[in-house]
């Protein structure tokens, strides 16, 4: 190769690798999760749900909630939960899972995957990214909507965790207190024993994610916090 052109390409390579590197985090840890926001919008361009509707987004805890709607008979929910996203994913997402429905209420699981993700994710980042996606809910949607946070969850696997998921939550909390049409839902002390040990008998075989009886707990939970249909 000539010189020149050598130099080239080099110059050509370090500026691709630059502008690569400039993307923002969560354009780039969002992507494996696109073929399941375009199956949102395939769903949505058959049947496009009204307007003023629940919607629940966030992670797995609710994308494998498939039949939440029977847990809740009469209320009109519109499940958006998807893989295993984090804060980031949901931020950058914020558009196609929530605010495109504009929802008289919001429930929000997520956080869990944030610190499960990686070790230098502390609490305090946790809240700072709920934040960021409070402060974007805030802009787009009506004043009114109200948003709730469905606490991070305990669970088997993820049980060495638990103190940086109790200071999550805490944190949080005070956050949510503090703030207008913001509300926090508790559901990880009812899935605890009288021991303060997370219930054994509410997963699936992965000791991450829920059965049928976990979700009979979450239902007892959110029932109180779910508005009531017009």
């Amino acid at each position: 190769m000539h010189p020149c052109n050598k130099s080239c390409f080099q110059i050509v390579c370090i500026l691709l690798f630059a502008i690569a590197s400039s993307q923002a985090p969560s354009q780039l840890h969002a992507q494996p999760f696109k073929q399941e926001v375009l199956q949102f919008q395939k769903s949505d361009s058959i049947v496009m749900p009204p307007k003023g509707q629940i919607v629940f987004a966030g992670s797995s805890s609710f994308t494998k909630w498939k039949d939440v709607a029977m847990y809740f008979p009469g209320y009109p929910i519109i499940n958006r939960g998807f893989g295993g996203a984090t804060l980031v994913d949901l931020i950058y997402y914020v558009d196609e899972s929530i605010v495109k429905y504009q929802p008289s209420q919001v429930f929000i699981y997520c956080g869990e995957n944030d610190l499960a993700d990686v070790d230098t994710v502390s609490p305090a980042t946790v809240l700072n990214r709920f934040k960021t996606l409070h402060q974007i809910l805030l802009k787009k949607l009506p004043k009114s909507t109200e948003i709730v946070f469905v606490s991070i969850k305990p669970s088997i696997a993820r049980w060495h965790l638990e103190t940086k998921y109790l200071e999550a939550n805490r944190i949080i909390k005070d956050y949510v207190e503090t703030q207008k049409h913001l509300r926090f839902l508790n559901i990880h002390n009812a899935m605890l024993d009288e021991n303060k040990e997370v219930l054994k008998d509410i997963f699936i075989a992965d000791k991450l994610h829920m059965n049928p009886k976990g979700y009979q707990i979450w239902q007892k939970e959110f029932v109180s916090f779910l508005k009531s249909p017009k």
